[in-house]
C-alpha cells in the first residue's frame, strides 16, 4: 500500500511541474487521494464486500470529484492531472503509467453485462475533455487530444483527435509543422480532424504549400541538371504576410 503511495507521489513530481513538496502532494493533489482510495475500494470488491468497495467509492468521488468504480483495474503509477469530472467504468482496464486529465470518461455504450469499457495500455495518455467509449483499446503510448471521442481502437504509438476521433498521420503532422514554421505562422491546436471549417481550410493551405515547394524543388533540380542557368528571381518566394493568417484564426 504504501510503496504505491510513494510511485503515485513520484509520478506527480515526473510529470507536474507545478508540484514543489512531498507534503504539497500527499495532501492536496485529488488523483493521488483518488488512487488511495480506488486501491481499497478495489480490494473490497475483489473480496465480494461489494457494498462496501461501493460506499468507500462514493467517499473517495465526494471527496475528489473523481469517480473510479471499485472493480476497474488500474495498474501502478496512474497520474489523474486535476482530476474534476473524471470517469472510469466498472470494467475498464488501465495500464502502467498512465496520465488522464480533467474531465475524462471512459465510459461504456452497452447496457449488457460482461467487458463493456475501454482498456488503456501502458503510457497512454488522454487530454481533457476526452471520452474513450466501449470495449475498445487504446495502444502503448498512444495519445488521445483535448475533448475527442474515442469509439474504436488506436493502435501503439498514434495520436487520435476529433469527434470521431481520427488518427493523425505523424509524417504529414511533422511536414506541416514544418511549413507553418517556414511561414512563421503558428498552427498550435489547429488538428486536421477537428469540426472547425477554419482549421480544415488551414491544413489545406499547409498541404498545398508543402507540395507546391516539393514540385518546385524538383523542377529546379531538374533544370539546373540539364544545364540551364537558374535566375535569382526563381528562388526568392513570393511575399507572405504571417501576421495577418495568425490574426484570421485567433
Amino acid at each position: 500500500m504504501f510503496s504505491h503511495l510513494r510511485e503515485d507521489i513520484q509520478s506527480v513530481f515526473d510529470r507536474d511541474p507545478a508540484a514543489r513538496t512531498f507534503w504539497e502532494v500527499l495532501t492536496c493533489y485529488p488523483g493521488v487521494h483518488a488512487m488511495a482510495s480506488h486501491r481499497l475500494a478495489h480490494w473490497l470488491w475483489t473480496h465480494r464486500l461489494r457494498w462496501f468497495g461501493r460506499l468507500v467509492s462514493h467517499f473517495g468521488r465526494f471527496l475528489t470529484g473523481i469517480e473510479i468504480h471499485p472493480g476497474a483495474e488500474i495498474g501502478r503509477r496512474l497520474f489523474i492531472d486535476h482530476g474534476m469530472g473524471v470517469v472510469i467504468g466498472e470494467t475498464a482496464v488501465i495500464g502502467d503509467d498512465v496520465t488522464l486529465y480533467h474531465g475524462v470518461t471512459l465510459g461504456g455504450t452497452s447496457w449488457n453485462k460482461g467487458r463493456r469499457h475501454p482498456t488503456l495500455e501502458n503510457g497512454v495518455v488522454v487530454g481533457a475533455g476526452a471520452k474513450v467509449l466501449g470495449p475498445i483499446t487504446v495502444g502503448a503510448s498512444a495519445k488521445v487530444g483535448s475533448n475527442a471521442v474515442v469509439v474504436k481502437n488506436v493502435p501503439a504509438g498514434a495520436t487520435a483527435v476529433g469527434n470521431p476521433a481520427r488518427i493523425i498521420d505523424p509524417a504529414q503532422a511533422q511536414k506541416r509543422e514544418e511549413m507553418a514554421g517556414q511561414l512563421g505562422f503558428s498552427a498550435y491546436a489547429l488538428a486536421a480532424d477537428q469540426d472547425d471549417p477554419l482549421a480544415k481550410a488551414i491544413h489545406g493551405l499547409l498541404d498545398h504549400a508543402v507540395e507546391v515547394d516539393r514540385r518546385f524543388a524538383l523542377l529546379l533540380t531538374r533544370v539546373e541538371a540539364a544545364g540551364v542557368e537558374v535566375d535569382g528571381e526563381l528562388l526568392r518566394s513570393d511575399p507572405f504576410d504571417p501576421q495577418y493568417l495568425s490574426k484570421i484564426v485567433d
